[in-house]
């Protein structure tokens, strides 16, 4: 993909809406995306197929990938015409699995001589060992009530087809606000702003968290805040959506997760915004769900009038089709008869329904959904000035361009120096699809908005971060800039190397995922010490991440036999399942160990730096390194510790 960083364009003749751009360079380029996107979808594919298809339906639901035998607790119908079941499983609540919020799923069963055995549809929820799942079809299978029920994953598609619509029709937008807003979001014109008068001032926000406000306010097309860990990014967003929705009507709030979209719906509705979540949610309490749309509706007090229809109809097809090809006039005409009374009743329901869903829309503030949530059809009816897209720098740029088509000014936020979008294909990743749009921007772009004081870490344990990715820009704020743990020991950094104690890192066969036993071992004893030092006394929140899914397995393993710290708080994550938490302590177990000084997925710069930035009192990195130091980036780390005395040698916790 090619940066706009010094890019010189040539001027064409002016459109009719003013864009001095060419439309064949800009076509090019789009087109080149969406072949990016489609080597992705095809890796993604194979990927499924090889991790999936190919299994057994006994290894499918040993790894994950499948619930069988499951209960069925509740059905019925919910918005848009689309049926639901909700199921549960017997197995232990934290039994790994596969099912996520927005995944494309196939229900079955297993019963014999049973026609059409299986259904299609997507998951709304789950919760532990239960899953809302809403069907792709207007009716509930006939054989729900027959046992033997089963939940398989199915490759998602949806995802793709909702980028590539998005790409079609950024590609041939002529004119109009989505032909403006692609000039300036692809590097050929700058984005505009009003001029600034009286400055607002938000009490309890900082001077770089104000200045962020009043840029998104005054931005005529788009304003793009970059939010480096621990600086209030989400806290600002959220004031100036609160100040955007006293100008505005309804603003459409999106991020690339769940989780995400998630936390925006809480802290909106906090500051005592009207907010409606659409889509599928990671979490069902009740905190989230009376959001949604879903439970919106379901309270109206045409709610239940609506619901009967809908039975009634799904009634009537039910009659319809169990007649069979042979019958008389008199069959013919009764089945007639009721197909088109289904019909009628459906189309009434529907008609409802919609004037309702527009009465919650219209009188929403916010409307939150993922990037491809953006894309849903229920959202077709309704004109946003506003898109604001969170977590920007970690979506794909082809989902970025969902939001943007159905607005016509576009805040983006986020961080390019934490987590990158994930790209299964090697081609697409060397081409630069892993390159978002939020990163194109701040290449070129002019007086974006940095948030510069970070109210999370030490300033030890930001002090890495802060020369290696904001060119020193950061400052801790004074609340945190010292504060450390009250007990000894309470240094705020520490680096602990086991380089010449042999322990070499291993290799999980099955999934190819690396672990160290022995590193774990020197954290474990860090880790006494510390519960040692706490006794009688509340110990600090405890986070232990790994780069490496095997080691956070392993670990998980070993402290859940040890009595000592299996009582203890403490969560064991991967980074990536980490992001966007934090702990007063946080220990990071490197594991790669070997003579070659390969280092592997370590080599995710972006990542490290999301592990690094997770501690607000005391961070704990433990490695190797002969196998790490031989690296830039590791190298530079090695020698801030040492320059601020952080350096241990893994010999000072062995055992003798």
């Amino acid at each position: 993909m090619h940066s706009f960083a010094g890019q010189k364009y040539e001027a064409v003749e002016q459109s009719t809406a003013g864009l001095c751009i060419s439309m064949t360079e800009i076509e090019k380029e789009l087109a080149a995306l969406s072949g990016l996107l489609q080597l992705e979808k095809q890796a993604d594919l194979e990927q499924f197929r090889l991790q999936v298809e190919r299994l057994s339906p006994e290894e499918r639901r040993a790894r994950g990938f499948s619930w069988y035998p499951l209960q069925v607790v509740k059905h019925g119908y919910t918005y848009g015409e689309r049926a639901f079941v909700i199921v549960e499983r017997n197995a232990p609540a934290d039994e790994h699995h596969q099912f996520r919020p927005g995944k494309s799923v196939n229900l079955y069963t297993r019963q014999a001589a049973v026609r059409h055995p299986e259904r299609s549809g997507v998951i709304q929820f789950v919760d532990k060992n239960r899953m809302k799942v809403i069907l792709n079809s207007k009716d509930l299978p006939d054989w729900l009530g027959l046992g033997m029920i089963g939940v398989d994953l199915l490759f998602d598609e949806t995802t793709y087809l909702e980028m590539e619509k998005a790409l079609a029709k950024v590609r041939e937008a002529k004119s109009g606000q989505l032909a403006e807003l692609r000039a300036v979001l692809m590097g050929r014109q700058e984005p505009r702003f009003e001029p600034i008068g009286q400055p607002v001032i938000v009490p309890g926000l900082n001077p770089s968290q104000n200045a962020a406000v009043n840029q998104i306010l005054a931005a005529l097309d788009l304003a793009v805040v970059h939010g480096p860990p621990g600086t209030g990014k989400t806290t600002t967003l959220v004031q100036a959506i609160k100040l955007m929705a006293e100008r505005e009507n309804t603003i459409l709030v999106t991020a690339p997760s769940n989780t995400a979209v998630d936390l925006l719906t809480e802290r909106l509705s906090a500051v005592g915004l009207e907010v409606t979540r659409i889509g599928n949610i990671s979490r069902v309490d009740e905190s989230i769900i009376s959001h949604t749309l879903e439970m919106k509706l379901s309270r109206h007090p045409e709610a239940k009038n609506i619901k009967k229809v809908r039975i009634q109809a799904a009634e009537a097809r039910r009659k319809a089709q169990r007649y069979k090809r042979r019958f008389g006039q008199e069959e013919r005409d009764e089945r007639r008869q009721l197909f088109e009374e289904a019909k009628e009743l459906s189309a009434w329901a529907t008609q409802l329904e919609n004037r309702l869903i527009s009465q919650i829309l219209d009188s929403s503030h916010v409307i939150t959904a993922t990037l491809t949530g953006a894309g849903s059809e229920v959202l077709n009816q309704c004109k946003f000035r506003t898109a604001v897209i969170d977590e920007a720098a970690q979506a794909l740029e082809p989902a970025t361009w969902i939001p943007v088509s159905r607005a016509s000014r576009i805040i983006l936020a986020g961080d390019p120096f934490q987590l990158p979008p994930t790209v299964q294909s090697k081609e697409a990743q060397r081409k630069g699809l892993q390159v978002t749009l939020m990163e194109k921007l701040l290449q070129w772009l002019p007086g974006t908005s940095l948030l510069n004081v970070q109210y999370r870490m030490h300033q030890a344990i930001m002090g890495f971060s802060n020369r290696r990715f904001y060119q020193n820009a950061l400052q801790a704020d004074e609340h945190v800039r010292l504060h450390r743990l009250p007990l000894p020991p309470n240094d705020p950094l520490v680096f602990i190397d086991t380089a010449g104690c042999g322990f070499e890192e291993k290799v999980q066969e099955k999934y190819q995922s690396r672990f160290n036993p022995e590193e774990f071992m020197i954290l474990r004893e860090h880790l006494y010490q510390l519960v040692e030092a706490y006794q009688g006394e509340e110990l600090p929140g405890i986070g232990i991440i790994s780069p490496y899914r095997e080691q956070a397995l392993h670990i998980q393993e070993v402290i859940a036999e040890d009595s000592l710290l299996a009582t203890l708080p403490l969560s064991v994550n991967t980074i990536d399942g980490f992001q966007g938490q934090e702990r007063d302590v946080v220990y990071i177990s490197l594991v790669r160990s070997n003579s070659k000084g390969d280092i592997g997925f370590l080599s995710d710069y972006r990542r490290m730096n999301v592990a690094m930035t997770r501690a607000r009192k005391k961070l704990v990195v433990i490695g190797d390194s002969a196998t790490i130091g031989n690296d830039g980036f590791y190298n530079d780390f090695l020698n801030y510790c040492e320059s601020i005395g952080a350096y241990r040698t893994a010999w000072e916790y062995m055992r003798g």
